[in-house]
């Protein structure tokens, strides 16, 4: 999936900057397809070096609140959980980490998406010199969504995960 994501981001770079002053129509539509692939990239990789996929899976943030639950059934998100892509899935991996080091990982993971979602819409900017306001609106919030599906995802398997770390740390005590 990283591959996928860095040759679309510059695939789509390079229409961008070839419709550049020449139509635009291509100019707009590949300039927002690549801002929503570069940020994702540019946000990940920012989150990766401060954090490290280390994160504080007590703190209040990445609880689960009560009513989140209610919300998860009716999605029915136990359906469609294994269908969802991953960026990095070694990341999530126990054969390759702890199951404590997946939750933090998953906790970083949710902190991207949920960055990814504020900034899917400053393309809405766009819409001041180039007019279009839906087409920007539509095109923000279908990104947004997507990226709260992942929100759901890591907020939904945090649970488990995180009673399979304390079961693994008691083993080892």
């Amino acid at each position: 999936m990283a591959k996928t994501m860095k040759y679309s981001a510059l695939i789509s770079l390079i229409i961008f900057g070839l419709s550049f002053g020449r139509n635009l129509s291509l100019c707009i539509t590949f300039g927002t397809i690549s801002y929503h692939l570069v940020m994702r990239l540019v946000v990940g990789t920012v989150f990766d070096r401060l954090m490290g996929n280390r994160a504080d899976t007590s703190r209040p943030w990445y609880k689960i609140r009560p009513w989140e639950e209610n919300i998860y059934k009716k999605l029915r998100v136990k359906s469609w959980k294994g269908r969802m892509p991953s960026y990095a899935p070694e990341l999530f991996s126990p054969e390759n980490h702890s199951w404590g080091e997946i939750a933090q990982a998953m906790c970083q993971a949710e902190l991207v998406h949920e960055t990814i979602i504020v900034l899917s819409f400053l393309p809405l900017l766009a819409a001041i010199p180039f007019g279009s306001f839906p087409v920007f609106f539509i095109t923000s919030l279908a990104s947004a969504a997507f990226d709260l599906l992942f929100v759901i995802m890591q907020r939904y398997n945090r649970p488990r995960i995180l009673r399979l770390a304390a079961k693994e740390k008691n083993k080892k005590l």
